[in-house]
């Protein structure tokens, strides 16, 4: 029982149950003691019984009244006293209170009062009669409407009323606070960043489910670290045989068995080359080798390699240069895999490199007029091994690496990458990389 008693008042669904208790039962107060105070100070405006006031009374008013009537003096009683009084006679018949809906041509007999007086009941209205002088003086009390203090009890009743709703408001987002760091943590971990958790600051449900999700990212990222591992270790063995078939070619005469061969195990060196630089890209404790590079001329000199291809190619760069801190090597294997990317899919036709400086960032936009990528293989294109051509012939691509170590590259470095293209029209690769301050002309 001990045991069970924090379980139950730490709980998620028991704290939401204690607000939402808490919230109905402060609002039935706060209405119930709303309409109480204005339930009392209606009877105390009707509690002064109406026959006593008026006996009290009578004479005064209609004495104050006069025969004949004063009907300015009646006007001014009866707003006063907040008073319907009605005269009748043969020459008069006058009202104080023209909206009024009191009929006393309907009044019942109740009980006689005094002897030029009488009570007189019209619906559920109270109604005194006094007969002077050969006038008829007939005096209702008018309802008591909501007073300035009755308005006060409202506005204060309903003040009461906001304010429990936001505390109830507030209550209830500081208790789900833990869900909005979730949402941000399943974001994170599914854009790749395993590395990310979720901090762990209560002991409900919530808290229970944080753990239960950064358990689930640390499992993750030790199923991937062991398959990088493992991918490694096989890339690294590979690499023994493939140089002794390389060393085995050179002693082979000239023939087209030879080439195919060749060309065969320089394919298998590729691959493995690119998944080594794959692993040790996508891994946490990857170092870029960083020079300071002009970074127009650096890709004036990259796209000079390209300048055979038969299609055309254009060069567009900034008449004004800046330096940054790049890794050569990999920015060239980067221009390489897009570029012949852009010549291998441009069915001919001219591919524009084009290089600019957009504020605190450097941008390279590559652009062929090929046959383009669909939209539902645009957001897999940068995975690895995917390939639009899903018959993998040798002459439409590669192993489906290149803009996956592309993406790897640019994210090493801080930027980012972006892939535009429409079906028939050609495909724009565009990176965006941060810039060292300092122009150079």
């Amino acid at each position: 029982m001990n045991s069970l008693l924090p379980k139950v008042t730490g709980s998620l669904y028991f704290r939401l149950f204690l607000i939402f208790s808490a919230t109905v039962i402060l609002f039935f107060l706060v209405i119930t003691f709303s309409i109480r105070q204005i339930d009392e100070n209606w009877r105390r405006e009707r509690l002064n019984p109406l026959p006593v006031f008026y006996l009290d009374n009578v004479r005064l008013l209609v004495d104050a009244i006069g025969i004949p009537p004063d009907l300015q003096r009646a006007a001014e009683l009866a707003r006063d006293l907040s008073l319907t009084i009605i005269i009748r006679s043969p020459h008069i018949n006058w009202q104080s209170d023209d909206e009024s809906d009191l009929d006393i041509s309907s009044t019942v007999f109740v009980r006689t009062l005094s002897d030029d007086s009488q009570m007189l009941a019209a619906g559920n209205e109270q109604v005194i009669r006094v007969a002077r002088g050969g006038y008829e003086y007939f005096l209702n009390r008018k309802a008591p409407s909501l007073s300035d203090y009755d308005y006060i009890v409202v506005y204060i009743g309903l003040g009461f009323a906001l304010f429990i709703l936001f505390s109830n408001y507030w209550l209830v987002r500081r208790l789900m606070e833990p869900v909005g760091k979730l949402r941000q943590g399943a974001e994170k971990i599914c854009e790749g960043d395993l590395s990310y958790r979720v901090e762990v600051t209560r002991k409900d449900e919530l808290g229970e489910l944080t753990e239960s999700i950064n358990h689930m990212a640390d499992s993750l990222q030790s199923m991937l670290e062991a398959k990088r591992q493992l991918l490694l270790a096989i890339s690294h063995e590979l690499r023994t045989p493939v140089t002794r078939a390389k060393l085995q070619l050179e002693f082979m005469e000239d023939s087209d068995l030879r080439n195919n061969l060749s060309d065969d195990i320089n394919e298998i060196d590729l691959l493995i080359s690119d998944l080594i630089e794959a692993e040790r890209l996508s891994t946490q404790h990857s170092a870029l080798i960083l020079d300071d590079v002009d970074f127009a001329d650096y890709i004036r000199m990259l796209a000079e390699q390209f300048q055979h291809y038969e299609g055309g190619l254009v060069v567009d760069l900034p008449a004004e240069d800046r330096s940054m801190r790049l890794d050569k090597l990999r920015i060239r294997l980067l221009v390489a895999n897009i570029v012949n990317n852009a010549i291998r899919h441009g069915r001919g036709r001219p591919v524009t490199i084009k290089a600019s400086f957009e504020e605190d960032q450097a941008v390279l936009r590559i652009t062929d007029q090929g046959e383009g990528i669909a939209a539902e293989h645009l957001r897999h294109v940068t995975e690895p091994f995917y390939r639009v051509d899903s018959a993998r012939q040798r002459n439409t691509g590669g192993f489906g690496l290149g803009l996956y170590l592309c993406n790897l590259i640019v994210d090493a470095h801080g930027g980012k990458l972006q892939i535009d293209s429409q079906p028939g029209q050609g495909t724009q690769v565009t990176v965006f990389l941060p810039a060292a301050d300092g122009l150079r002309g």
